[in-house]
């Protein structure tokens, strides 16, 4: 119970986030104390979605002066498990050793752990995070340096050459969400535009399109691909917050307000109205989460939509949820707790640990 209670994902602490969005306290200090019970982990598998930095964030929404220890000891986590992997992630590099995704990626890596920071208001580690990010765009030998020398499935063996991964989860886009974001704050670091642009021409590279022109992206490229010049899939698959067009989006606005750059927010912003008005599309979320779900389309259409150069509707988009098959499970990522903060608003930012905002 203490292991999957410290969970954002899963657990406890990825439910209280659902009771600070409503205001109901008690509920959410009756989550904290499951979530915390036993002790919370600062060790390596520590990260936004686990243990002390999950903690962190979830206790950065409120200020209650009760939990003023718990606020402090959860920082304090955080920052322990962030300056260990940047040492970790540094001597990598400078073996000129490729990563895997879990070093850098939102849900157990760096750019994680910088969501926390970010929310903490911990400027200085959060710099140190953002440099670091900075260097994986670097490329080594032929490759950028980012590309994983694994597949994107840890239960399965991945392609030969290992590949080079593109969703807001686990993939490059992760960084370059939390590059924009730290700009758009007024927070730069040494080459923060140039690191930017390395993913950006990345991205514009592997930019596809389907037969009527609207833009997809593949979830992942391998080595086959490079050689090939094209990736092997027909077209977009699923539209989910994960991995799909919308996460991509969301991320490609966020970094064209970053850089000023209207002509790539209006083609970002496009990409995602062509796509959530494709029902060949839609149909394929079956289920309410926020992960592969439609609470996942709705969150980010939300956050697009507040920002968007032209009007974006996500009335569709709620019907469409309300009309889903609701989760079986409690959690945030894959279970009720995600798909009913999708409908109850955006008060605390919870939607940040989705790299959403």
């Amino acid at each position: 119970m203490t292991v999957i209670g410290q969970s954002l994902a899963e657990g406890a602490a990825g439910i209280a986030l659902l009771h600070l969005e409503t205001g109901d306290e008690y509920a959410v200090l009756a989550q904290l104390e499951q979530a915390a019970e036993g002790g919370v982990t600062v060790a390596d598998n520590a990260s936004l979605y686990f243990g002390a930095p999950a903690l962190a964030f979830v206790l950065a929404a409120t200020d209650k002066p009760h939990l003023a220890r718990a606020r402090a000891l959860a920082a304090e986590g955080t920052g322990i498990v962030t300056r260990r992997k940047l040492e970790a992630a540094h001597r990598r590099i400078d073996q000129r050793r490729r990563p895997h995704y879990a070093e850098f990626d939102l849900i157990r890596g760096l750019t994680g752990l910088g969501v926390a920071l970010r929310r903490l208001g911990d400027v200085d580690l959060l710099r140190a995070v953002l440099a670091y990010l900075v260097r994986l765009t670097e490329p080594i030998g032929p490759l950028p340096g980012w590309w994983c020398p694994s597949g994107p499935r840890r239960d399965r063996p991945g392609p030969p050459g290992g590949h080079s991964n593109h969703g807001i989860a686990h993939g490059i886009t992760g960084p370059l969400a939390l590059l924009a974001l730290a700009r758009l704050d007024g927070l730069h670091v040494d080459d923060h535009l140039g690191a930017m642009m390395r993913i950006l021409r990345w991205l514009d590279t592997w930019q596809r399109r389907t037969f009527d022109g609207s833009a997809w992206w593949p979830p992942t490229l391998d080595r086959a691909d490079l050689d090939l010049g094209t990736h092997t899939d027909p077209g977009p698959g699923r539209p989910s917050w994960c991995y799909g067009t919308p996460g991509i989006s969301r991320t490609l606005q966020l970094a064209a307000r970053a850089l000023g750059d209207p002509t790539r927010q209006n083609q970002a912003e496009a990409a995602f109205i062509r796509c959530i008005d494709d029902p060949a599309r839609t149909r394929l979320l079956t289920d309410q989460s926020l992960c592969h779900g439609t609470a996942g389309l709705m969150a980010t259409g939300r956050r697009i939509a507040a920002d968007a150069l032209v009007p974006v509707s996500v009335e569709p988009l709620l019907e469409l949820h309300r009309t889903t098959t609701r989760p079986s499970q409690a959690g945030l990522l894959n279970g009720r707790a995600g798909a009913d903060l999708a409908l109850v608003g955006t008060a605390t930012s919870w939607d940040a640990c989705l790299l959403l905002c």
